[in-house]
């Protein structure tokens, strides 16, 4: 752990104190909207390739199709406005731009193409802040301003991607890499691709804003805003609505189902396995035998549920395949072993097709209900485990969105409360967690409350994954307030360790082996002669530290090997 670039910490989350935050809530409720029928899949994806109204992804701006699948700031002042399932489509078009204008700007020979860039993710800007922003910039310019309506913030995800991962002298010779610039970039570059009809999209202070090209401010773009005409036309207004519900009511619903087996080979899941690894992963070859020896083999010996034994789950112990499916189709499987005190989420693989669902928080989600269910059965399983946490690696920092998690402290075996485990790790990628109880009292925080007004960032796929679900790790959220503020620092992991007060520290009767021959601290010259102090003071740093570390009565009894 002291050694590795990447240190792991178990983390875990009690599921009974799970609280869901904003963002889960949101895809709960996008994947409730695609069940019901009113959330079609998104623009790009082989069920739209048919439908000669949506637009490719891949499809140039010029193309003629465009003029059909363009969304302009006149449509969402009409009643014939878009829908929620448009939006949805014309947030996920933005992102393909911005995503376009980074492979162009930063991928291949500039950056390197071994390194991962994160994607973008379009926000919808919250009246609240629009209205400040757009405050701030009336009284900065004087008279009417265009309205705000997305924002994205990927140009700090950038430059901390990029500084981490190119050397000093790389980054001197690509120039400027701020978010600032960063931002001017991207905007240059899709602006050269094609004007966005109906938006303008500038750089302000790294954040990439699209701006409504009229003047006139727009309110809400998931509902149309019929106030003024209401007095003129209510019949007019009261048809639309009811032509709106009429258009609900005659959507197909989804049917989704779950379905939990034994670890076995599957042919269906295989092929699902497989799409997965190579789309989304970009593996070139994969094998049934390493399927196999990944995701079915296991050494877990399964134990069947026995009748009025409330120590078993009605599934029993074991290495299960979590199945998800969609009208019969196979959509998801989560790999998972169910343990006496806990569910442990292994890995997950899931359609490419349906990666707007954003299904690896969907079914982690779905994994904590099932524990608190199968809780009323089985009261000792209340633990749900997501592999390892490791604060150095963006794409394994969303694990710590299930709140309150815990991590265990690799030294002593407590467990900690993220959220003061996580001042150490920002100091140090190794640290001793349950030191956290001797920070200082302002320095200790406080517990987060997550409620449903919470905003905390939740990266994307659960279980031993090494990107997150639909490759959002981009999508946490981010301080809107920040789009009109003069500067955004982007701050770097520190990667050395800090210096620990080990002064006090006893290690006199700090029991030595040296080669076979147990020897006291306080008896070391009289057994080896002389040492030179350096070597000295190097050696009672560390058993200072150690001592520190298991306190004076484990020092004093446990032998410390200098091997």
């Amino acid at each position: 752990m002291e050694r590795t670039c990447c240190p792991a910490y178990t983390i875990r989350l009690k599921a009974s104190d799970f609280i869901c935050s904003k963002e889960q809530d949101r895809v709960l409720k996008r994947m409730q909207r695609f069940l019901d029928g009113e959330l079609e899949p998104q623009v790009g994806s082989p069920q739209c390739k048919n439908n000669p109204t949506k637009r490719s992804l891949n499809e140039p701006m010029n193309s003629p199709t465009l003029k059909v699948s363009r969304v302009s700031a006149y449509e969402f002042q009409t009643a014939t406005g878009p829908s929620l399932d448009k939006e949805d489509e014309f947030i996920s078009f933005l992102s393909s731009k911005i995503n376009e204008a980074i492979g162009t700007c930063f991928q291949g020979g500039m950056v390197g193409s071994d390194v991962e860039l994160p994607k973008a993710v379009v926000k919808t800007v919250k009246p609240q802040v629009k209205k400040k922003v757009g405050g701030a910039a009336q009284e900065k310019k004087g008279g009417a301003v265009q309205d705000l309506v997305y924002s994205c913030n990927i140009s700090f995800q950038l430059a901390a991607v990029i500084k981490r991962a190119l050397s000093e002298e790389k980054r001197a010779v690509l120039g400027d890499l701020s978010p600032n610039c960063i931002a001017e970039r991207l905007v240059l570059t899709m602006e050269h691709h094609g004007e966005i009809a109906g938006f303008a999209v500038k750089a302000c202070n790294g954040h990439l804003n699209f701006y409504s090209a009229t003047i006139q401010p727009i309110q809400n773009h998931t509902s149309i805003d019929t106030c003024a005409q209401a007095s003129d036309r209510p019949t007019s207004s009261k048809q639309s609505s009811v032509n709106k519900n009429d258009a609900r009511h005659n959507k197909k619903a989804r049917k989704l189902e779950f379905k939990m087996a034994r670890s076995h080979f599957d042919p269906e899941e295989f092929a699902l396995y497989q799409r997965y690894q190579t789309k989304v992963h970009k593996e070139k070859t994969v094998t049934e035998s390493s399927y196999k020896r990944f995701l079915v083999d296991t050494p877990i010996v399964p134990i069947r549920p026995r009748s009025g034994d409330n120590t078993v789950p009605p599934c029993g112990f074991g290495s299960f395949h979590q199945q998800y499916r969609i009208d019969g189709k196979l959509v998801a499987v989560g790999v998972v072993d169910i343990l006496p005190k806990c569910l442990s989420s292994k890995y997950l693989f899931w359609d490419p097709d349906l990666a707007f669902l954003s299904l690896g928080k969907y079914t982690a989600l779905k994994e904590i209900d099932w524990i608190k269910t199968t809780q009323k059965s089985c009261p000792s399983l209340e633990y749900y485990y997501l592999g390892y946490y490791i604060h150095s690696c963006n794409k394994m920092r969303y694990k710590a969105a299930y709140r309150p998690s815990e991590l265990l402290c690799p030294v002593r075996y407590e467990w900690v409360r993220y959220d003061a485990a996580k001042p150490l790790l920002d100091k140090s990628l190794y640290s001793v967690i349950s030191d956290f109880s001797t920070m200082a009292q302002d320095e200790i925080p406080q517990p987060h409350a997550c409620g449903p007004c919470d905003e905390s960032s939740a990266k994307n796929d659960h279980s031993e994954t090494p990107i997150d679900e639909d490759d959002e790790d981009s999508e946490s959220d981010y301080d809107e307030s920040d789009m009109m503020v003069d500067e955004e620092m982007v701050h770097s992991e520190s990667k050395g360790d800090t210096a620990e007060d080990c002064s006090g520290v006893d290690v006199e009767n700090v029991i030595m082996d040296l080669s076979g021959s147990r020897v006291k601290y306080k008896e070391l010259h009289s057994v080896v002669g002389p040492i030179d102090r350096r070597h000295l003071s190097e050696l009672e740093r560390q058993l200072s530290r150690y001592a520190k570390v298991v306190g004076k009565e484990l020092s004093d009894r446990i032998v410390y090997s200098l091997s």
